[in-house]
Protein backbone atom coordinates (compact mmCIF):
# COMPACT_ATOMS: atom_id res chain seq x y z
CA UNK A 1 0.00 0.00 0.00
CA UNK A 2 1.32 3.49 -0.89
CA UNK A 3 1.75 6.09 1.84
CA UNK A 4 -0.93 8.11 0.00
CA UNK A 5 -3.50 5.67 1.42
CA UNK A 6 -2.43 5.77 5.06
CA UNK A 7 -1.09 8.26 7.61
CA UNK A 8 1.29 8.10 10.58
CA UNK A 9 1.30 9.84 13.97
CA UNK A 10 4.50 9.85 16.05
CA UNK A 11 4.32 10.74 19.75
CA UNK A 12 7.78 11.43 21.21
CA UNK A 13 7.20 11.30 24.95
CA UNK A 14 9.43 11.22 28.03
CA UNK A 15 8.66 7.59 28.92
CA UNK A 16 7.54 6.12 25.60
CA UNK A 17 7.66 6.74 21.85
CA UNK A 18 4.55 5.61 19.95
CA UNK A 19 4.19 5.27 16.16
CA UNK A 20 0.65 4.64 14.96
CA UNK A 21 -0.35 3.89 11.32
CA UNK A 22 -3.95 4.30 10.23
CA UNK A 23 -6.48 5.35 7.63
CA UNK A 24 -10.04 6.67 7.53
CA UNK A 25 -12.74 4.10 6.79
CA UNK A 26 -15.97 4.71 4.86
CA UNK A 27 -17.77 5.81 8.07
CA UNK A 28 -15.19 8.51 8.88
CA UNK A 29 -13.69 6.47 11.73
CA UNK A 30 -9.98 5.68 12.12
CA UNK A 31 -8.84 2.18 11.27
CA UNK A 32 -5.54 1.45 13.01
CA UNK A 33 -3.30 -0.67 10.74
CA UNK A 34 -0.27 -0.97 13.02
CA UNK A 35 1.29 0.38 16.21
CA UNK A 36 4.81 0.41 17.59
CA UNK A 37 5.92 1.41 21.07
CA UNK A 38 9.44 1.74 22.45
CA UNK A 39 10.97 3.00 25.69
CA UNK A 40 11.98 6.64 25.31
CA UNK A 41 15.64 6.88 26.32
CA UNK A 42 16.85 10.28 25.16
CA UNK A 43 14.01 12.56 26.29
CA UNK A 44 13.75 14.37 29.63
CA UNK A 45 10.59 16.33 30.55
CA UNK A 46 9.52 16.40 26.91
CA UNK A 47 12.88 17.77 25.69
CA UNK A 48 15.45 15.77 23.69
CA UNK A 49 18.67 15.53 25.73
CA UNK A 50 20.35 12.65 23.85
CA UNK A 51 20.02 12.74 20.06
CA UNK A 52 21.51 9.26 19.41
CA UNK A 53 19.28 7.46 21.92
CA UNK A 54 16.17 9.33 20.73
CA UNK A 55 16.87 8.39 17.08
CA UNK A 56 17.29 4.74 18.13
CA UNK A 57 14.01 4.79 20.12
CA UNK A 58 12.14 6.40 17.18
CA UNK A 59 13.52 3.80 14.75
CA UNK A 60 12.52 0.97 17.12
CA UNK A 61 8.91 2.23 17.43
CA UNK A 62 8.65 2.84 13.66
CA UNK A 63 10.05 -0.62 12.80
CA UNK A 64 7.53 -2.26 15.17
CA UNK A 65 4.64 -0.34 13.57
CA UNK A 66 5.90 -1.21 10.05
CA UNK A 67 6.15 -4.92 10.96
CA UNK A 68 2.68 -4.84 12.56
CA UNK A 69 1.06 -3.21 9.51
CA UNK A 70 3.30 -4.73 6.81
CA UNK A 71 3.86 -1.22 5.40
CA UNK A 72 6.78 1.16 4.89
CA UNK A 73 6.55 4.55 6.65
CA UNK A 74 7.75 7.67 4.83
CA UNK A 75 6.20 10.79 6.33
CA UNK A 76 5.03 11.36 9.94
CA UNK A 77 3.11 13.96 11.94
CA UNK A 78 4.99 14.71 15.17
CA UNK A 79 3.85 16.23 18.44
CA UNK A 80 5.77 18.99 20.18
CA UNK A 81 5.61 19.65 23.94
CA UNK A 82 8.09 19.87 26.81
CA UNK A 83 8.96 22.22 29.64
CA UNK A 84 10.35 24.83 27.22
CA UNK A 85 6.85 25.64 25.90
CA UNK A 86 5.17 28.69 27.43
CA UNK A 87 2.30 30.91 26.38
CA UNK A 88 1.23 34.53 26.74
CA UNK A 89 -1.65 36.80 25.81
CA UNK A 90 -1.03 39.75 23.50
CA UNK A 91 -3.18 42.44 21.86
CA UNK A 92 -2.25 44.16 18.61
CA UNK A 93 -3.84 46.31 15.91
CA UNK A 94 -3.34 47.65 12.39
CA UNK A 95 -4.73 50.84 10.82
CA UNK A 96 -6.04 50.18 7.32
CA UNK A 97 -5.27 52.83 4.66
CA UNK A 98 -8.78 52.67 3.16
CA UNK A 99 -11.73 52.00 5.47
CA UNK A 100 -14.08 51.99 2.45
CA UNK A 101 -12.65 48.62 1.36
CA UNK A 102 -13.76 45.43 3.12
CA UNK A 103 -11.36 43.58 5.43
CA UNK A 104 -9.75 40.64 3.64
CA UNK A 105 -7.34 37.78 4.33
CA UNK A 106 -4.29 40.01 3.69
CA UNK A 107 -5.30 42.30 6.57
CA UNK A 108 -5.51 39.32 8.96
CA UNK A 109 -2.12 38.04 7.72
CA UNK A 110 -0.58 41.48 8.23
CA UNK A 111 -1.91 41.59 11.80
CA UNK A 112 -0.67 38.04 12.57
CA UNK A 113 2.77 38.70 11.06
CA UNK A 114 3.07 41.79 13.25
CA UNK A 115 2.74 39.54 16.33
CA UNK A 116 5.47 37.20 15.02
CA UNK A 117 7.87 40.20 15.19
CA UNK A 118 7.49 40.51 18.99
CA UNK A 119 10.85 40.45 20.77
CA UNK A 120 11.25 37.26 22.81
CA UNK A 121 13.87 36.13 25.32
CA UNK A 122 17.22 34.99 23.82
CA UNK A 123 16.94 31.52 22.22
CA UNK A 124 13.13 31.65 22.09
CA UNK A 125 10.94 31.60 19.02
CA UNK A 126 7.23 32.33 18.58
CA UNK A 127 5.86 29.07 17.18
CA UNK A 128 2.15 29.67 17.35
CA UNK A 129 -0.04 32.80 17.05
CA UNK A 130 -3.74 32.07 17.70
CA UNK A 131 -6.32 34.86 17.25
CA UNK A 132 -8.94 34.82 20.03
CA UNK A 133 -11.41 37.47 18.92
CA UNK A 134 -11.27 40.59 16.79
CA UNK A 135 -12.36 44.22 17.19
CA UNK A 136 -13.27 46.42 14.23
CA UNK A 137 -13.38 50.17 14.94
CA UNK A 138 -14.04 49.39 18.63
CA UNK A 139 -16.82 46.85 17.96
CA UNK A 140 -15.99 43.86 20.20
CA UNK A 141 -16.32 40.06 20.10
CA UNK A 142 -16.06 39.57 16.34
CA UNK A 143 -15.08 36.02 15.41
CA UNK A 144 -14.69 36.50 11.63
CA UNK A 145 -13.99 40.07 10.46
CA UNK A 146 -13.53 39.23 6.75
CA UNK A 147 -16.03 41.13 4.60
CA UNK A 148 -16.62 43.91 7.18
CA UNK A 149 -15.83 47.60 6.72
CA UNK A 150 -13.46 49.31 9.15
CA UNK A 151 -10.32 51.40 9.54
CA UNK A 152 -8.82 49.89 12.69
CA UNK A 153 -8.53 46.10 13.04
CA UNK A 154 -7.59 44.78 16.50
CA UNK A 155 -7.22 41.27 17.93
CA UNK A 156 -6.34 39.44 21.11
CA UNK A 157 -3.82 36.67 20.50
CA UNK A 158 -2.78 33.54 22.36
CA UNK A 159 0.96 33.28 21.64
CA UNK A 160 2.85 29.99 22.17
CA UNK A 161 6.62 30.29 22.58
CA UNK A 162 9.31 27.58 22.56
CA UNK A 163 13.08 27.11 22.62
CA UNK A 164 14.59 27.23 19.12
CA UNK A 165 17.17 24.54 19.90
CA UNK A 166 14.56 22.09 21.31
CA UNK A 167 12.42 22.39 18.18
CA UNK A 168 15.43 21.92 15.88
CA UNK A 169 16.51 18.84 17.83
CA UNK A 170 13.15 17.11 17.27
CA UNK A 171 13.39 17.85 13.53
CA UNK A 172 16.95 16.50 13.47
CA UNK A 173 15.89 13.24 15.20
CA UNK A 174 13.07 12.68 12.70
CA UNK A 175 15.32 13.24 9.67
CA UNK A 176 18.17 11.13 11.10
CA UNK A 177 15.70 8.28 11.72
CA UNK A 178 15.08 8.26 7.93
CA UNK A 179 11.63 9.89 8.07
CA UNK A 180 10.03 12.96 6.48
CA UNK A 181 8.42 15.57 8.68
CA UNK A 182 4.83 15.86 7.42
CA UNK A 183 3.54 18.25 10.06
CA UNK A 184 4.13 19.40 13.65
CA UNK A 185 1.33 19.80 16.19
CA UNK A 186 1.26 21.02 19.78
CA UNK A 187 0.66 17.84 21.82
CA UNK A 188 -2.13 19.23 24.06
CA UNK A 189 -3.97 20.25 20.87
CA UNK A 190 -3.52 16.74 19.39
CA UNK A 191 -4.82 15.14 22.62
CA UNK A 192 -7.81 17.50 22.63
CA UNK A 193 -8.74 16.43 19.07
CA UNK A 194 -8.79 12.80 20.23
CA UNK A 195 -10.71 13.09 23.53
CA UNK A 196 -12.82 16.29 23.55
CA UNK A 197 -16.18 16.83 21.86
CA UNK A 198 -17.07 20.08 20.06
CA UNK A 199 -19.80 20.69 22.69
CA UNK A 200 -17.21 20.57 25.48
CA UNK A 201 -14.95 23.03 23.64
CA UNK A 202 -17.91 25.40 23.18
CA UNK A 203 -19.06 25.12 26.82
CA UNK A 204 -15.54 25.58 28.23
CA UNK A 205 -13.22 22.75 29.23
CA UNK A 206 -9.70 22.23 30.60
CA UNK A 207 -7.81 19.27 29.13
CA UNK A 208 -5.15 17.83 31.41
CA UNK A 209 -2.70 15.45 29.69
CA UNK A 210 -0.58 13.79 32.40
CA UNK A 211 2.49 12.28 30.75
CA UNK A 212 5.68 10.78 32.12
CA UNK A 213 7.76 13.97 32.18
CA UNK A 214 5.25 16.82 31.90
CA UNK A 215 1.60 17.67 32.47
CA UNK A 216 0.09 19.62 29.55
CA UNK A 217 -2.91 21.89 29.99
CA UNK A 218 -5.14 23.26 27.22
CA UNK A 219 -8.20 25.42 27.96
CA UNK A 220 -11.00 25.79 25.40
CA UNK A 221 -13.97 28.17 25.49
CA UNK A 222 -16.44 29.07 22.71
CA UNK A 223 -14.71 26.49 20.50
CA UNK A 224 -11.37 28.37 20.61
CA UNK A 225 -8.17 27.39 22.43
CA UNK A 226 -7.73 30.08 25.08
CA UNK A 227 -4.78 29.03 27.20
CA UNK A 228 -1.96 26.46 27.15
CA UNK A 229 0.61 25.59 29.81
CA UNK A 230 3.21 22.91 30.45
CA UNK A 231 3.86 21.91 34.08
CA UNK A 232 7.30 20.24 34.35
CA UNK A 233 6.03 17.35 36.51
CA UNK A 234 4.44 14.06 35.48
CA UNK A 235 4.21 10.39 36.39
CA UNK A 236 8.00 10.00 36.58
CA UNK A 237 8.21 12.36 39.57
CA UNK A 238 5.67 10.21 41.44
CA UNK A 239 7.76 7.09 40.66
CA UNK A 240 10.88 8.91 41.88
CA UNK A 241 9.14 9.81 45.16
CA UNK A 242 8.09 6.17 45.71
CA UNK A 243 11.66 5.05 44.97
CA UNK A 244 13.11 7.47 47.52
CA UNK A 245 10.36 7.09 50.13
CA UNK A 246 10.36 3.28 50.11
CA UNK A 247 14.12 2.81 49.37
CA UNK A 248 13.50 0.53 46.36
CA UNK A 249 14.73 0.51 42.73
CA UNK A 250 12.92 2.47 40.00
CA UNK A 251 11.51 -0.60 38.21
CA UNK A 252 9.88 -1.81 41.45
CA UNK A 253 8.58 1.72 42.22
CA UNK A 254 6.89 1.95 38.78
CA UNK A 255 5.26 -1.50 39.19
CA UNK A 256 4.11 -0.58 42.69
CA UNK A 257 2.54 2.66 41.41
CA UNK A 258 0.70 0.91 38.55
CA UNK A 259 -0.53 -2.12 40.52
CA UNK A 260 -1.26 -0.77 44.00
CA UNK A 261 -0.97 3.03 43.70
CA UNK A 262 -3.85 5.31 44.71
CA UNK A 263 -4.15 9.09 44.90
CA UNK A 264 -6.48 8.80 47.93
CA UNK A 265 -4.78 7.59 51.18
CA UNK A 266 -8.05 7.23 53.12
CA UNK A 267 -9.14 4.10 51.28
CA UNK A 268 -6.21 1.89 52.40
CA UNK A 269 -6.21 0.13 55.77
CA UNK A 270 -3.06 0.07 57.94
CA UNK A 271 -2.76 -3.72 57.72
CA UNK A 272 -2.59 -3.83 53.88
CA UNK A 273 1.03 -4.70 53.13
CA UNK A 274 2.93 -5.54 49.93
CA UNK A 275 6.27 -7.37 50.01
CA UNK A 276 9.06 -6.30 47.61
CA UNK A 277 11.89 -8.80 46.87
CA UNK A 278 15.26 -7.68 48.28
CA UNK A 279 18.33 -7.12 46.09
CA UNK A 280 20.90 -9.91 45.83
CA UNK A 281 19.80 -12.14 48.71
CA UNK A 282 18.78 -9.26 50.99
CA UNK A 283 15.62 -9.46 53.06
CA UNK A 284 12.38 -8.53 51.25
CA UNK A 285 10.93 -5.08 52.05
CA UNK A 286 7.43 -4.71 53.44
CA UNK A 287 5.57 -1.57 52.40
CA UNK A 288 2.11 -0.57 53.67
CA UNK A 289 -0.32 0.53 50.95
CA UNK A 290 -1.39 3.43 53.18
CA UNK A 291 2.19 4.75 53.21
CA UNK A 292 2.44 4.24 49.43
CA UNK A 293 -0.74 6.23 48.74
CA UNK A 294 0.40 9.01 51.12
CA UNK A 295 3.60 9.43 49.02
CA UNK A 296 1.58 9.46 45.77
CA UNK A 297 -1.10 11.77 47.21
CA UNK A 298 1.43 14.42 48.28
CA UNK A 299 2.94 14.71 44.78
CA UNK A 300 -0.38 14.50 42.90
CA UNK A 301 -1.85 17.29 45.07
CA UNK A 302 1.16 19.47 44.14
CA UNK A 303 0.64 18.83 40.39
CA UNK A 304 -3.16 19.38 40.53
CA UNK A 305 -2.76 22.60 42.56
CA UNK A 306 -0.32 23.98 39.96
CA UNK A 307 -2.80 23.11 37.22
CA UNK A 308 -5.67 24.74 39.13
CA UNK A 309 -3.57 27.88 39.56
CA UNK A 310 -3.15 28.02 35.75
CA UNK A 311 -6.93 27.56 35.30
CA UNK A 312 -7.58 30.39 37.79
CA UNK A 313 -5.01 32.60 36.00
CA UNK A 314 -7.08 32.15 32.84
CA UNK A 315 -9.93 33.70 34.84
CA UNK A 316 -12.15 30.68 35.51
CA UNK A 317 -13.91 32.49 38.40
CA UNK A 318 -15.14 35.10 35.90
CA UNK A 319 -18.68 34.19 34.81
CA UNK A 320 -17.79 34.83 31.13
CA UNK A 321 -14.83 32.45 31.29
CA UNK A 322 -16.53 29.71 33.33
CA UNK A 323 -15.58 26.21 32.22
CA UNK A 324 -18.97 24.48 32.25
CA UNK A 325 -17.61 21.13 30.99
CA UNK A 326 -15.00 21.05 33.80
CA UNK A 327 -11.79 19.04 33.46
CA UNK A 328 -10.93 16.10 31.18
CA UNK A 329 -7.97 13.94 32.28
CA UNK A 330 -5.96 11.95 29.75
CA UNK A 331 -2.44 10.56 29.21
CA UNK A 332 -0.83 7.62 31.01
CA UNK A 333 -0.89 9.39 34.39
CA UNK A 334 -4.70 9.73 34.29
CA UNK A 335 -5.00 5.96 34.92
CA UNK A 336 -3.89 6.39 38.54
CA UNK A 337 -6.60 5.05 40.87
CA UNK A 338 -8.91 7.67 42.48
CA UNK A 339 -7.24 10.56 40.60
CA UNK A 340 -10.59 11.74 39.19
CA UNK A 341 -12.04 12.04 42.72
CA UNK A 342 -8.97 13.92 43.99
CA UNK A 343 -9.08 16.42 41.10
CA UNK A 344 -12.80 17.04 41.74
CA UNK A 345 -12.10 17.49 45.48
CA UNK A 346 -9.27 20.04 44.93
CA UNK A 347 -10.83 22.06 42.09
CA UNK A 348 -14.55 21.61 42.73
CA UNK A 349 -14.95 21.07 38.96
CA UNK A 350 -16.65 18.16 37.16
CA UNK A 351 -14.00 15.70 35.97
CA UNK A 352 -13.94 12.75 33.59
CA UNK A 353 -11.25 10.52 32.06
CA UNK A 354 -10.78 11.11 28.30
CA UNK A 355 -10.56 8.05 26.04
CA UNK A 356 -9.78 8.35 22.30
CA UNK A 357 -12.16 5.44 21.43
CA UNK A 358 -14.89 7.71 19.99
CA UNK A 359 -12.89 8.27 16.78
CA UNK A 360 -11.65 4.68 16.38
CA UNK A 361 -13.29 1.96 14.27
CA UNK A 362 -15.18 -0.67 16.25
CA UNK A 363 -12.67 -3.47 15.66
CA UNK A 364 -9.69 -1.50 17.09
CA UNK A 365 -7.57 -3.10 19.80
CA UNK A 366 -8.66 -2.25 23.34
CA UNK A 367 -5.17 -1.00 24.27
CA UNK A 368 -5.26 1.81 21.67
CA UNK A 369 -8.49 3.16 23.19
CA UNK A 370 -6.56 3.79 26.45
CA UNK A 371 -5.77 7.40 27.57
CA UNK A 372 -2.11 6.39 27.18
CA UNK A 373 -2.53 6.65 23.38
CA UNK A 374 -4.62 9.86 23.30
CA UNK A 375 -1.80 12.05 21.90
CA UNK A 376 -0.74 9.43 19.32
CA UNK A 377 -4.36 9.01 18.10
CA UNK A 378 -4.73 12.83 17.94
CA UNK A 379 -1.55 13.10 15.84
CA UNK A 380 -2.84 10.38 13.50
CA UNK A 381 -6.15 12.27 13.17
CA UNK A 382 -4.17 15.42 12.31
CA UNK A 383 -2.19 13.49 9.66
CA UNK A 384 -5.40 12.11 8.08
CA UNK A 385 -7.04 15.56 8.14
CA UNK A 386 -4.03 17.14 6.38
CA UNK A 387 -4.05 14.42 3.72
CA UNK A 388 -7.80 14.89 3.09
CA UNK A 389 -7.38 18.66 2.84
CA UNK A 390 -4.56 18.35 0.30
CA UNK A 391 -6.64 15.88 -1.74
CA UNK A 392 -9.66 18.24 -1.70
CA UNK A 393 -7.57 21.20 -2.89
CA UNK A 394 -5.88 19.09 -5.59
CA UNK A 395 -9.29 17.91 -6.81
CA UNK A 396 -10.45 21.54 -7.03
CA UNK A 397 -7.38 22.59 -8.98
CA UNK A 398 -7.57 19.63 -11.39
CA UNK A 399 -7.52 20.59 -15.14
CA UNK A 400 -10.98 21.12 -16.60
CA UNK A 401 -12.40 22.68 -13.45
CA UNK A 402 -13.42 26.11 -14.68
CA UNK A 403 -14.78 27.26 -11.35
CA UNK A 404 -13.44 26.83 -7.88
CA UNK A 405 -15.88 25.28 -5.41
CA UNK A 406 -16.37 27.72 -2.56
CA UNK A 407 -16.43 25.26 0.28
CA UNK A 408 -14.80 24.98 3.70
CA UNK A 409 -12.30 22.15 4.10
CA UNK A 410 -11.47 21.23 7.68
CA UNK A 411 -10.17 24.35 9.40
CA UNK A 412 -9.13 26.03 6.10
CA UNK A 413 -11.85 28.21 4.52
CA UNK A 414 -11.98 30.09 1.25
CA UNK A 415 -11.90 33.84 1.03
CA UNK A 416 -14.72 34.61 -1.41
CA UNK A 417 -13.25 37.99 -2.38
CA UNK A 418 -10.10 36.41 -3.85
CA UNK A 419 -11.36 32.78 -4.39
CA UNK A 420 -8.12 31.49 -2.88
CA UNK A 421 -8.03 28.74 -0.23
CA UNK A 422 -7.28 30.16 3.22
CA UNK A 423 -4.88 28.13 5.31
CA UNK A 424 -5.81 27.34 8.87
CA UNK A 425 -3.78 28.74 11.76
CA UNK A 426 -2.30 25.28 12.39
CA UNK A 427 -1.27 24.82 8.73
CA UNK A 428 0.51 28.19 8.68
CA UNK A 429 2.26 27.33 11.95
CA UNK A 430 3.35 23.90 10.70
CA UNK A 431 4.67 25.36 7.44
CA UNK A 432 6.61 28.01 9.34
CA UNK A 433 8.14 25.31 11.57
CA UNK A 434 9.05 23.06 8.64
CA UNK A 435 10.79 25.96 6.84
CA UNK A 436 12.51 26.79 10.08
CA UNK A 437 13.78 23.18 10.46
CA UNK A 438 14.87 22.98 6.79
CA UNK A 439 16.89 26.20 7.20
CA UNK A 440 18.53 24.68 10.29
CA UNK A 441 20.15 21.94 8.21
Amino acid sequence: MEQANFSVGLDIGTTKIVAIIGQENEYGKIEVLGTGRSKSLGVHRGVVNNITQTIRSIQQAVEMAEADAGLKIGSVVVGIAGQHIRSLQHSDYITRPNSEEVINEEDLEKLCNQVYKLVMLPGEEIIHVLPQEYKVDGQCEIKEPIGMYGGRLEANFHVVVGQVSSIKNIGRCIKSAGLDLGNITLEPIASSEAVLSQEEKEAGVALLDIGGGTTDLAIFKDGIIRHTAVIPFGGNVITEDIKEGCSIIEKQAELLKIKFGSAWPGENKDNEIVSIPGLRGREPKEITLKNLSKIIHARVVEIVEQVYLEIKNYGHEDQKKKLIAGIVLTGGGSQLKHLKQLVEYITGMDTRIGYPNEHLAGDSEEEIASPLYATAVGLLMNAIENKNRIRSLEAEEAPGDEEMVLEAHGEGTIDQATAKPRKSVFEKWSEKLKDFLDNAE
